[in-house]
């Protein structure tokens, strides 16, 4: 966008070079700077991480004083906010590791829906730790129509649509993958080649047999 505005207020463009690494490296920040500076964290025990349930994991970020505040009064442990090793940002940074420890006492004695549900009411920034199989079954990817199924010769599986929309133009995966072969006469027509001549080249094995 800042690009598309540069063009209309000067009429020139200019080149957009997207790293895929990068960008990849944009979502790790936190372990970008675990990585520089260890000491600062408690190992094992990430500040931005999953905590154990009795079914599973909930991902958990504590990033303010009010939501450790909300955190302690969601899991009934109000002690925490005056509690020493907690109370202030250092000291608790410098002991996660048991204030973890001392959560997962009553996070482990509920499932994940019933710790999710609590840490809602109470406003602590969680969601749910899902498999990419449960993360498929989002009502949220259904409203969207994020997944299409596209059949192929083998049956049929389902695909991510991209993740953008455009109100007047279709961005969606095609409902089909077509099978080796499939389209060669087509594709070889287009180029010029004639009937005799495309059969020639199947039959001299150079192109695969149509279906």
């Amino acid at each position: 966008m800042t690009a598309l505005y540069q063009r209309r207020a000067t009429g020139e463009g200019q080149l957009i070079d997207v790293s895929m690494l990068e960008s990849m490296l944009s979502l790790t920040l936190s372990e970008i700077q675990l990585a520089q500076f260890p000491a600062s964290y408690v190992p094992g025990r990430p500040v931005f991480g999953p905590i154990a349930t009795n079914d599973g994991h909930v991902n958990l970020s504590i990033a303010s004083e009010r939501t450790f505040q909300n955190l302690a009064a969601a899991c009934g442990r109000r002690d925490w906010i005056s509690d020493p090793r907690f109370a202030k940002y250092p000291d608790r940074r410098a002991n996660w590791g048991q204030l973890i420890d001392e959560l997962e006492t009553w996070s482990t004695q509920l499932s994940s829906a019933e710790v999710q549900a609590v840490f809602d009411r109470h406003g602590v920034p969680s969601s749910p730790y899902r498999t990419v199989k449960e993360a498929m079954q989002d009502p949220q990817l259904a409203h969207r129509q994020a997944l299409v199924e596209v059949r192929d010769r083998g049956g049929t599986f389902q695909v991510l649509n991209p993740p953008f929309r455009f109100s007047a133009a279709i961005a969606a995966a095609k409902p089909f993958v077509a099978a080796l072969g499939e389209h060669n006469e087509a594709v070889l027509a287009e180029l010029g080649y004639g009937r005799r001549d495309i059969a020639a080249l199947a039959e001299a094995g150079i192109t695969a047999p149509a279906p």
